[in-house]
């Protein structure tokens, strides 16, 4: 009731507000002027194109058959104003009632405006690696957040989903990983805002972590640029090492008429296959095998095939084998879940105001009860001219988001999976009619009737500026920005369920994150009359970022009917607070000859509170020049080539994001008691020479267009060296303290990047285009003096000459045909497999990734799909080792299908040994046997619209109509074993590429409409 009523009060606001912009009295009818709109060369009409009258706010669009007509109180003639995706905008005069305007192909790629760093450019001009994405392209994805609609849309930018929850972090690497501890994710900017990306969450859920990043509302979005290499990011400085994802919301126009954009969408969601489990009786038949194997290794166990668990009742067993239920509790943990998505906008502008006021209601159920993701966003962006010299604006963007949570990732208690799929199927649920769990996990039953996970985040994102021409070219804007969150998370676990075993336990966690902003910049922009160009911009950024956390836990209630922490037995409560401050200044200037020869240079200098006293400032220098080969006399005249340029530039950037804000400073904590009574002790150590992290990095580039700009290529080769890498480094326990942190490591990242673009068709009405990107990173540690451990088991080991994230295993050589066991290779040849035999074998990164979408459009018909893919990565089946007899090896485990494939007598060959819970090496964690190749191709999305006549959406009142389907994850190819090739059970950067208890990606199709009135 309380969604239907946001969304209803938000409808009646943007009305209101429409009719009072509306209200005027009828204009008189001076002329009437029709016409088509065509392609000079092709002659072909096009679709869409915008035609307005000079000097007056009436607008109009081209139908399906590229016509037009206007109805105005202008008297002809007058000058028409059109513009075409694509083509070059025109001035027209019409004098007559019926016209015909041609316009001419423009290369949309050189004369694209891009947004970069405290600026925009024309493409043409850049000379950093910079991406632009539509989000009308990605934003029909059913996920909970931007960045996971952008997977293989970017060249050289990795991003996987590693679960199927929607809301849930993602994982985005902008041309490789950096550190080690340091944070890796790329720095996040809304509309000048640098926000938090970083989850907040507390309370365990298995290793995973929300996306902050899923507060944004996706269709308020105008673009999304990504900066890649340094000269690029350089000018952000200590935020640029990970890369800089843009992101522009969507505002009005000057003397625009209000319009209103209305969209919906409904579809369902589950999951494209489950794993295959045994049967009752097949799991039955394998714990008789276990049963008298382990009885043949240790006699003294007494296990034989005559006291075997699985034999008549008579003879005191459970029953035979085939005797034995199959019960399915997979079926009973997924569902067939609902996505609903509504959004509301209403744009316009006067001679002195344009403003952009949406609102947004999203309702996402995971496949995997009981998970939902909501999301109420409201957005508000108003700029007013105050006079021709200033301008002053706001930006507001208001979102409550609510999370139903579960359990999706590691851990037995509690664990939503764990307790479907890793219980024998041949338990049933019931013991004396009684629910009850089974093998160490919870009852799926109760767990799913009394779970109780939440969250709530509240967040307000947001600045206020002006911008003032002090001079003839000379600009001087100010902001002043913020990003509030709270994020206030509970739960309660009663006593049916094991975490809540003893009287039951409650949680509660209020954290409060704010991050204020103050920036100024001085902008300067000059052409002189011999062709030549120059500008600067100056500027610094005060940031100061806060994070307050009240955590209380509760243990023992009277009875279920109590959850409230005030109502336990017994309390623990714990309080944080932790602050910085960023002080920065920047300048870069740039100079262009003739628009021939590109030239550019920039420095910053940021001061951060987290480092020792004499180390606090780094330095941020860039340098990058372009040569526009197409300028050249050679080259003028050469129609196949539409623009040349080669690029070249180099750069430092910093990293501080990760550690802690008191990271080089000695601290004392005040919670040591002693004798009862509050005392104090030392808590950690202090490193006064502690400093910036500091990324190099060359890049060398070619952006090509040919054919009229129908055919883009644009080609990258970088290199990153990081030195002075944040680490946390053990300390012997004979210190007082666990770690310290240093600056410790060295890490290596080569790469290329290619992006294709093409126009196949363009002819009839009929049009196709192509784009295609591949890339290739090389990441290495090259200085790190121990080996690091992370993950389950220590799956991962950090270890120099080797990329980061790569998998420490047993390497499985065979399974013997003549007894069943593993064999293992012996690497140091001691005739024992311990520890010293593991050895690293791949990584988390694959040799290449990518995407490729194809568009048609006919007339009013769309059709659009998109697949991403990766090549050459690993990833740990950590579920399928449990499923085949792993963890405690006991009989219970035994039941993934793939057991049926086991070794039973001499001769077999097969890479499944024999059911065994003595020989530990048959089922030795870590063994290389899960470890299985990750590469996949993924039909991402396939989008099929239909734009409705103009006649027909002036029935139902709208200026335009267009009706979609969409589905998402239709297909995927690949060689892994599990349900998904990205599945990650821990949001730990160094942790990736282990799948356990993770659901996932779903498929999904959605139905909609797009309405514009």
């Amino acid at each position: 009731m309380k969604k239907k009523l946001i969304l209803q009060t938000i409808i009646c606001i943007l009305f209101v507000s429409v009719g009072v912009y509306a209200q005027k009295t009828d204009a008189t009818i001076n002329s009437t002027l029709s016409g088509t709109v065509i392609d000079e060369k092709t002659k072909e009409p096009l679709i869409g194109a915008s035609i307005s009258i000079k000097g007056t706010t009436h607008g109009v669009i081209t139908d399906s058959n590229g016509e037009f007509y206007f109805r105005t109180g202008q008297k002809l003639p007058y000058i028409l104003i059109i513009n075409y995706i694509g083509y070059e905008s025109k001035q027209f005069v019409a004098s007559k009632s019926t016209i015909t305007v041609e316009l001419r192909s423009s290369s949309k790629e050189l004369n694209e405006v891009v947004v970069v760093g405290y600026g925009t450019q024309e493409r043409k001009n850049l000379i950093g690696s910079v991406s632009k994405i539509n989000p009308n392209e990605v934003n029909s994805i059913p996920v909970g957040s931007i960045d996971a609609q952008l997977q293989g849309k970017v060249s050289g930018v990795q991003i996987s989903s590693p679960t199927g929850v929607p809301g849930e972090s993602v994982n985005v690497r902008v041309r490789g990983a950096t550190s080690i501890n340091a944070d890796n994710d790329p720095l996040y900017v809304v509309d000048g805002v640098f926000i938090n990306s970083n989850s907040l969450q507390s309370i365990s859920t298995g290793g995973k972590s929300t996306s902050p990043i899923a507060d944004i509302n996706p269709n308020d979005i105008q673009s999304i640029e990504v900066l890649k290499d340094a000269e690029a990011t350089a000018l952000y400085g200590s935020r640029g090492a990970n890369g800089v994802v843009l992101i522009t919301t969507k505002r009005g126009n000057y003397e625009q008429a209000p319009q209103i954009n209305f969209s919906a969408s409904y579809g369902q969601a589950k999951a494209a296959k489950l794993w295959d489990l045994t049967t009752g009786p097949q799991h039955a038949q394998l714990v008789n095998e276990w049963w008298v194997n382990t009885g043949k290794d240790t006699p003294s166990l007494n296990r034989t095939f005559a006291n075997r668990p699985f034999r008549p009742v008579s003879e005191g067993g459970r029953g035979l084998p085939e005797e034995q239920q199959t019960y399915d509790r997979l079926s009973e943990a997924f569902r067939t879940a609902t996505l609903q998505n509504y959004d509301i906008a209403l744009t316009g502008g006067t001679k002195s105001t344009k403003y952009y006021i949406g609102g947004g209601f999203t309702s996402q159920e995971a496949i995997l009860k009981p998970i939902n993701f909501t999301r109420a966003s409201f957005k508000v962006n108003l700029d007013q001219r105050v006079s021709d010299k200033l301008t002053i604006g706001v930006n507001n963007l208001f979102t409550r988001t609510y999370r139903n949570q579960a359990r999706a990732g590691d851990g037995p208690q509690g664990g939503l999976l764990q307790a479907a799929l890793h219980t024998p199927t041949y338990l049933s649920p019931y013991e004396n009619g009684v629910l009850v769990g089974r093998a160490g996990f919870d009852n799926l039953t109760l767990l799913l009737q009394n779970y109780d996970v939440n969250s709530t985040s509240l967040r307000y994102i947001g600045n206020l500026y002006f911008e003032a021409e002090l001079l003839p070219n000379l600009k001087l804007r100010s902001s002043w920005g913020a990003d509030y969150n709270n994020y206030n998370e509970s739960e309660y676990w009663n006593t049916f369920l094991l975490l809540g075993a003893q009287g039951g336990l409650a949680t509660s966690s209020i954290t409060q994150y704010t991050t204020l902003l103050n920036e100024q910049t001085l902008t300067y922009r000059k052409r002189f009359d011999n062709g030549h160009s120059f500008g600067f911009v100056v500027g610094n950024t005060l940031q100061s970022d806060q994070l307050n956390r009240t955590y209380a836990e509760g243990r023992g209630f009277a009875n279920n009917s109590f959850k409230i922490i005030s109502s336990a037995a017994t309390t623990t409560s714990t309080q944080n607070w932790s602050k910085s401050n960023l002080a920065s200044f920047f300048a870069k200037a740039d100079y262009s000859i003739n628009g021939k020869y590109l030239f550019n240079a920039s420095l910053r200098a940021d001061g951060s509170s987290r480092f020792g006293s004499d180390r606090k400032w780094g330095y941020f220098p860039s340098v990058g020049a372009a040569w526009r080969l197409k300028q050249e006399e050679f080259l003028k005249n050469v129609d196949l080539v539409t623009d040349l340029k080669l690029k070249a530039s180099y750069g430092i950037v910093g990293n501080q994001n990760g550690i802690g804000n008191f990271a080089a400073q000695g601290l004392w904590t005040g919670g040591a008691s002693y004798q009862g009574s509050a005392g104090t002790a030392p808590q950690q150590l202090a490193n006064p020479d502690l400093r910036w992290e500091k990324t190099n990095q060359v890049n060398i580039g070619v952006d090509a267009s040919f054919l009229a700009g129908r055919l883009g290529v644009e080609f990258n080769v970088y290199s990153k060296y990081t030195r002075d890498g944040l680490l946390q480094l053990a300390l012997p326990s004979t210190t007082g303290f666990a770690n310290y942190w240093s600056n410790a490591a060295e890490i290596s990242n080569k790469g290329f990047e290619l992006n294709i673009t093409s126009t196949n068709i363009n002819k009839g009405g009929l049009v196709w285009t192509t784009s295609f990107n591949i890339a290739q990173n090389i990441n290495k540690i090259e200085k790190l003096a121990t080996p690091l451990r992370y993950g389950s088991r220590d799956l991962i080991l950090q270890k120099e000459g080797n990329p980061l994230y790569s998998f420490w295993v047993y390497k499985q050589l065979y399974v013997d045909p003549e007894t069943g066991n593993v064999v293992y290779e012996d690497v140091n040849k001691d005739g024992k497999i311990t520890t010293d035999d593991r050895q690293l074998v791949g990584s988390i990164w694959p040799k290449f990734f990518g995407g490729l979408t194809n568009t048609v459009t006919y007339k009013g018909f769309e059709v659009s799909a998109f697949f991403a893919y990766q090549y050459g990565n690993k990833i740990y089946n950590h579920n399928k080792f449990f499923g085949e007899g792993g963890g405690a090896r006991d009989a219970a485990r035994i039941i993934f299908a793939s057991n049926l494939a086991r070794w039973q007598k001499p001769g077999d060959i097969t890479d499944v040994p024999r059911p065994d819970g003595i020989n530990v090496n048959n089922y030795r964690d870590g063994g290389s046997r899960w470890l299985e190749d990750g590469s996949f191709i993924r039909l991402r999305s396939l989008n099929i619209g239909y734009h409705l006549p103009k006649a027909i959406a002036k029935r139902i009142g709208a200026e335009a109509a267009k009706v979609f389907v969409n589905g998402t994850n239709l297909w995927l190819l690949t060689n892994y074993t599990g349900l998904d090739p990205e599945s990650s059970a821990s949001s730990d950067q160094n942790a990736q590429g282990i799948d356990l208890g993770t659901p996932p990606q779903p498929r999904s199709f959605q139905v909609g409409i797009n309405l514009t009135f």
